[in-house]
């Protein structure tokens, strides 16, 4: 998720060397490319330090790194479904909450997960919604209601965008959508609801031109999709490249009213870190309202510190995505962590729903 913000370049390098000490340096182990020059510049004025990153294109790289005894890293940014698996592998520190005063900034409604119930390791701050974005004036025009699953789901109305639509290629992503489309919470799903379903996502599947997990965003952004089930970061991208290229239409992005899966992506101090007062800085840094809105500006990420909003982008400060209303947050649910049972039935079922005709 969210990995599409600007990477820093050679000059970017010699100017982080000009301004920070000699000795004090923050290793960051991040996903590729998701700060910005900007953010990081700001930080090393402020802390007189360095800060160096290495980069991981998703959690299993990272997780498997790490497990193998990688040292150097102070920070990681753990997407929340894998925080578990790290505290049992003793690869994160608690955090000293006493070095994070800017705590007080953050929104209640995105902090003590099931994943770590008491913030004891990991901050949310960057969060995606799986969700429904369109192109506005092909949906405006046949009258459909893009807030609803049923435009990922229902024959009904599939049948007016046919070859249009696209959907992850992720079991977990399009069997939450849709469980929530059949009123189940995914985090509660019995073996019977699992397979109601899947037969919802078979009996939609011809409709779909594709399952895609990169090619929808380009697709939507010229016109050739209409629809797709997929993350808010992404269609927020989609939007910005229409709009560049000045096209006829916009990229809209909606919760459904049914529910909708939230992922987060959190900040967290390793248990190998030889610099951990840094990585608190920087944690506590990051929840500043002003620090936490440029992530948001860049990449259209839901943002956990309730400090950020007046900050934003005009255009960005109503967006229902982006910037929502709380009774629309309490029907965002983050998915639990699978057993390997669980697991195995999901990759059965999916595999069953990929070879249907």
């Amino acid at each position: 998720m969210l990995k599409r913000m600007i990477v820093g370049v050679m000059s970017a390098v010699a100017m982080q060397a000009a301004v920070a000490g000699s000795g004090d340096v923050l290793h960051i182990y991040n996903w590729s490319g998701s700060l910005s020059d900007d953010i990081i510049k700001r930080f090393e004025v402020g802390c007189k330090c360095r800060v160096v990153q290495d980069y991981y294109g998703d959690n299993e790289e990272m997780l498997a790194k790490l497990s193998a005894g990688a040292n150097g890293y102070d920070m990681v940014f753990p997407s929340s479904f894998v925080i578990q698996a790290m505290i049992r592998q003793k690869l994160l520190q608690p955090l000293d909450k006493s070095k994070l005063p800017n705590l007080v900034n953050m929104d209640p409604a995105f902090m003590k997960q099931s994943w770590d119930p008491d913030n004891t390791y990991a901050i949310p701050t960057v969060l995606s919604l799986t969700s429904v974005g369109y192109n506005t004036s092909k949906i405006k025009a046949l009258g459909i209601d893009p807030t609803s699953w049923s435009i990922i789901f229902d024959p009904k109305v599939l049948s007016r965008i046919k070859g249009r639509v696209t959907v992850l290629d992720s079991s977990r992503e399009v069997f939450a959508s849709a469980l929530m489309y059949l009123g189940k919470d995914p985090n509660k799903a019995t073996d019977a609801d699992y397979r109601e379903a899947q037969q919802v996502i078979k009996t939609a599947k011809p409709y779909w031109a594709a399952f895609s997990n990169a090619s929808y965003l380009k697709e939507l952004a010229v016109g050739d999709l209409w629809v797709s089930l997929g993350y808010s970061t992404e269609f927020f991208q989609a939007n910005e490249d229409a709009r560049h290229a000045k096209r006829p239409f916009a990229i809209a992005n909606v919760p459904q009213r049914e529910g909708n899966e939230l992922g987060i992506d959190t900040m967290a101090v390793l248990a190998r870190a030889k610099r951990p007062d840094l990585a608190l800085q920087f944690i506590n840094f990051m929840m500043d309202g002003q620090n936490a809105a440029q992530l948001t500006n860049l990449n259209g990420a839901t943002n956990p510190v309730r400090t950020a909003s007046p900050y934003f982008r005009k255009d960005l400060k109503n967006h229902p995505v982006i910037n929502p209303q709380a009774p629309a947050i309490r029907k965002w649910t983050v998915l639990r962590e699978l057993t390997p049972a669980e697991r195995r039935k999901l990759t059965r079922l999916w595999t069953e729903v990929k070879v249907a005709r």
